[in-house]
């Protein structure tokens, strides 16, 4: 006998739930770095099928990577006020379940990578592990951020390795200026619940930092625009692409003004809305080529 209708569809709100469908900002400062990574590695618009598979993939490895981190987090996250009402932690969705529907997303994901090439396979085993990795490095690393910020990464190799077959040194910049951003936004996430963290033992950048991580995380987002607009002066994107790197610089120090002060709001929103800054840079890239195509035409 099929379920009854209304417990399919509060499962699926469950499942959703889990991945975060209604907080959308976790994946998108996954996918801008992406994204630019894409433009790059193409010298413009990489085409429809690239574009597709890079969007579609991070979306669900995102995804999967949420399941796995509220099934290593659960015996933690119910002592944290933001978390305790997540499916997982409450036992409305069983380990077994988020697991397997991780599991399912991940494959999708990697399906995704399958149509692309071999160097962009290989690159994407790590990445995987990586991201499994991760949850359970918050109980032995005293900044767990910067090993999400190698999972995170991972789509900027990736990137450059389904457009160009290998990873060139711009990639590797790319990278190391976006970990800086990573730190920035996932400190600012963790000040959230730096009182809740320190009370059960789990280690983040904001408790290792103390009281130095406002001034840490202005010197990170300070850091990731630097790398990038010194990385790619090479490729003369020209005034838009700087005026961008001009607007998130604005946007980062908006976030300096909502965190100075610690509190669970201001970090949070801090949070939230950076997102905007990697769309911005990305905006930067993606109209420079777009401008360049036309001028050219």
């Amino acid at each position: 006998m099929s379920p009854h209708p209304v417990t399919a569809r509060s499962r699926s709100s469950l499942y959703l739930d889990l991945i975060r469908w209604d907080r959308p900002a976790g994946w998108l400062v996954c996918l801008w770095p992406t994204l630019s990574a894409l433009w790059v590695a193409a010298d413009g618009f990489p085409g429809w099928h690239l574009l597709a598979v890079f969007v579609l993939g991070t979306f669900f490895m995102r995804s999967a990577g949420c399941c796995v981190n509220d099934v290593a987090d659960r015996d933690f996250d119910k002592h944290v006020k933001r978390t305790a009402q997540r499916p997982v932690t409450t036992g409305a969705v069983s380990v077994k379940e988020a697991l397997g529907l991780g599991a399912v997303l991940a494959l999708v994901s990697f399906g995704l990578v399958l149509t692309t090439n071999t160097a962009a396979i290989l690159w994407s085993v790590p990445a995987v592990l990586v991201a499994i990795a991760y949850p359970f490095t918050k109980r032995i690393i005293s900044m767990p951020q910067a090993v999400l910020g190698i999972a995170f990464n991972f789509g900027i190799v990736i990137a450059f390795a389904a457009v160009q077959g290998s990873v060139p040194a711009v990639a590797w910049w790319m990278w190391l200026g976006n970990m800086f951003w990573v730190l920035a936004y996932d400190t600012e996430y963790a000040m959230v619940d730096r009182d809740d963290d320190l009370k059960i033992g789990i280690k983040t950048s904001a408790i290792t930092l103390g009281r130095l991580d406002v001034a840490a995380i202005a010197v990170f987002y300070l850091l990731f625009l630097s790398i990038w607009a010194v990385a790619l002066q090479p490729y003369a994107l020209g005034a838009i692409f700087y005026v961008a790197v001009t607007v998130a610089l604005a946007q980062a120090v908006w976030h300096f003004t909502l965190i100075r002060t610690r509190t669970r709001e201001g970090c949070f929103k801090a949070f939230r809305i950076n997102h905007w800054l990697g769309a911005t840079v990305f905006a930067g890239i993606a109209g420079s080529y777009l401008v360049r195509a036309v001028l050219t035409n």
